[in-house]
């Protein structure tokens, strides 16, 4: 529950305490909140109970931990009933940005990929020719516009 807090900042939390409780006062005060979360932790587990109970025996796997979000979906890539990690590891996303970019700034693409370094070529006519392979440009050479990508 406090996982995040550190030594400095509990030395700070015990003094602030002391000086607005007073030193007498202060163990009263503990164990009423130290009774309160307890009486908290025991509704909460009563609460649960009476839920599972009353959702059947076809929910007895069901844990309240797995109504968050990031945690239902951890637990379902990792069932891997639909074949999600073969799809997630086949997909390559800095591999793909990266090819998009040298295609944009008008670098070739690396030998060693499988992809082909051809762009659609524009002809005069502002139609795409995806067969022409690209043309290297020159350094103060824009490259040709096409009206229909725009």
């Amino acid at each position: 529950m406090f996982n995040d807090i550190g030594p400095l900042e509990l030395v700070t939390i015990i003094v602030l305490a002391v000086l607005v409780f007073g030193p007498d006062k202060l163990p009263k005060m503990i164990q009423d909140v130290t009774r309160t979360i307890r009486k908290i932790r025991d509704f909460s587990e009563s609460a649960k109970a009476d839920i599972r109970e009353e959702l059947g025996p076809e929910f007895k796997d069901f844990e309240f931990e797995d109504l968050n979000p990031k945690t239902f979906i951890r637990k379902q890539l990792d069932n891997d009933e639909l074949g999600l990690k073969e799809i997630r590891n086949g997909f390559d996303l800095k591999k793909e940005m990266a090819e998009v970019t040298d295609a944009v700034h008008g670098r070739d693409a690396d030998t060693s990929s499988s992809s082909s370094s051809s762009s659609p070529a524009v002809s005069a006519g502002g139609t795409v020719d995806m067969t022409k392979k690209r043309e290297k440009l020159a350094p103060d050479e824009r490259p040709p516009f096409d009206a229909d990508a725009t």
